[in-house]
């Protein structure tokens, strides 16, 4: 049985008080199918998700099987289900992997039991004929029935709907509601739905009508015209707006207890209709509990559905391979007249006065082009990487935030997440770096320490790359994550010092953030020939940091982008 007592739900608006939850109290037994109904904005949804626990009350309790949400502990991640109004399931996938992917982070099973979960509930939902197709290519009822698929796997004692059947036609609204009539018969579930449609009111037990915040009724739909003194559903709702919210609300707690009366007749009629035996008011101590799957088996389904979906998205693979192949070719093309201007570079000193001083003139002239030729070919490494790791990442989290707010809520580890997502992105990051690496190095082979050179280029791609991923984490859309990337990448150049010498109290405050100066400094600094190092230091007027500072300093960025990004994840963000 769930109960709710005295549920408040207070909010601050402008310095004064607005109750979206008023007082609330209802009964809702085993195995009930239960619509909440209401205007616009009367507190339907925010009641739904007060009962998951998705918004924190303000007073009053919720008490499942016996047991207070609040003090003893909140629903265990098998025991409930939610469907929300926006989708859960992957585009890029088929309708099983989508279900299979929901019940291998969910159930804790080996492959056989997977396998017959997943065809049952494949079957349960009407969804077998069409495993194999797209969820791209549902129509908007199929989608429903997926949703509606992936909570099931786990066999949720309750199960809320959110609005899911808006926006569909009569007939896909209706077999929605006859599907949720059949789950409430089964394994005593508990189905409440929120919906804004009066139409198939017959098919529910009992019927929650809300104003304001305010619980004006919940009874069969049968007597609720005659509570409401008309003669059908639609006439409801304007009747509601006739009196104040906290009249409906205190009318409907004096006359309560004769509906639940009847109510309770009902719910027992209801079973014997359908030749199945009532369920117990409580959860039977032998029903069994749903083990939750291992961190090692949650990581891994996550990574392998992210690449899958890697594959399976051309315009994302495309755009990827575009960039890993077109962006050396760049950098190779401005260093072809780089490397000529290298082989100048010598030490040869004239016998003759006049001579030598030609010679060195000609040698400054050489040591300056190869200063700026050397100095713009490894920014401009760095620069285009620390690119690709802002289309690595910038839209990573932000623009699946609603599916990872389900699964979390549905027991994924945040750990598991965080940990899929970076292996994910360290297979990029290594394959994009080592091959901008590779064929610069042969097109224009770099004089000095070339380990070190990768080194920092796999860096800069791994700052950037982690940094934009916290970004993500903690943007509210990934328009909004993929603009404030671009402002992080466009910053790097300028705020480096590269190009034009930065004002010493403006270079202090800025380098630290840059990881685009740490990465080209390590790389000019740490690993050149002394001879092109002069040639740099000859044209760059920004000072250059050592090697091992220009390491911490990158592995530091990595570091605050992998916690910028837990804590991300750790956040809590419906819409």
């Amino acid at each position: 049985m769930l109960e709710a007592r005295n549920i408040c739900l207070e909010v601050d608006n402008d310095g004064e008080s607005l109750f979206l939850l008023s007082d609330v109290n209802f009964c809702i037994p085993r195995g009930h199918f239960t619509a909440i109904v209401g205007p616009s904005g009367c507190g339907k949804t925010t009641l739904l998700k007060a009962i998951a626990g998705i918004k924190e009350t303000t007073s009053g309790s919720f008490f499942w099987e016996g047991r207070d949400l609040a003090e003893d502990g909140d629903f265990e991640p098998y025991e409930i289900g939610y469907v929300p109004q926006f989708s859960i399931a992957y585009e890029e996938l088929t309708v099983d992997e989508n279900v299979e992917s929901s019940a291998r982070l969910r159930v804790d099973a080996d492959d056989d039991e997977l396998d017959e979960i997943i065809d049952s509930v494949l079957e349960e939902t009407g969804l077998s004929e069409i495993a194999d197709r797209p969820v791209k290519l549902l129509s908007g009822g199929q989608k429903r029935r997926l949703a509606l698929a992936m909570e099931l796997v786990s066999r949720p004692r309750i199960l809320l709907c959110d609005e899911v059947t808006s926006g569909l036609d009569p007939r896909s609204e209706r077999e929605i509601v006859e599907l949720l009539h059949q789950l409430s018969l089964k394994d005593g579930r508990i189905v409440i739905s929120v919906t804004h449609s009066l139409a198939q009111m017959e098919l529910y037990d009992s019927v929650i009508v809300m104003v304001r915040g305010n619980l004006a009724y919940h009874g069969s739909p049968e007597l609720m015209v005659h509570y409401f003194g008309e003669t059908n559903f639609e006439e409801v709702y304007p009747k509601l707006a006739m009196r104040e919210p906290d009249a409906w609300r205190q009318s409907w707690l004096k006359h309560r207890l004769d509906y639940y009366q009847r109510l309770e007749k009902k719910h027992v009629q209801k079973f014997a209709a359908a030749g199945v035996q009532p369920p117990a008011a409580t959860r039977k101590e032998d029903e069994d509990e749903v083990p939750q799957p291992s961190f090692l088996t949650q990581f891994t389904t996550l990574l392998k559905r992210r690449f899958t979906i890697l594959f399976r998205d051309r315009t994302q693979l495309m755009l990827q391979v575009a960039m890993i192949v077109i962006f050396p070719i760049l950098v190779a093309l401005f260093s072809s007249k780089g490397q000529d201007q290298l082989l100048q570079l010598t030490d040869t000193m004239g016998t003759d006065l006049a001579a030598e001083v030609q010679a060195q003139q000609a040698q400054a002239e050489v040591r300056a082009r190869v200063g700026s030729a050397v100095s713009g070919i490894i920014m401009f490494q760095v620069i285009l990487l620390g690119l690709m790791g802002s289309n690595n990442s910038s839209r990573e989290i932000a623009g699946e935030r609603l599916i990872m707010e389900k699964e979390k809520f549905a027991g994924t580890g945040v750990g598991a997440y965080l940990a899929s997502k970076l292996v994910f992105l360290s297979v990029l990051v290594f394959i994009q770096s080592l091959w901008m690496f590779a064929f610069v190095q042969y097109c224009w082979p770099l004089r000095g320490d070339v380990v070190n050179h990768f080194l920092f280029l796999l860096l800069a791609n791994a700052a950037m790359t982690t940094m934009c991923l916290g970004i993500s984490a903690n943007c509210k859309t990934a328009d909004q994550s993929s603009l404030l990337s671009i402002y992080l990448v466009g910053f790097q150049l300028p705020l480096s010092g590269a190009v034009l010498a930065l004002p010493e109290f403006v270079e202090r405050f800025t380098q630290p953030f840059i990881s685009a100066y740490w990465a080209w400094s390590g790389s000019v600094n740490g690993g050149l020939e002394s001879e092109v190092l002069k040639a740099v230091n000859s044209i760059v007027q920004t000072s250059f940091a050592d090697r091992i500072p220009c390491l911490t300093v990158l592995v530091l960025h990595v570091l605050a982008g992998i916690v910028l990004t837990y804590v991300g994840i750790r956040r809590t963000r419906w819409e």
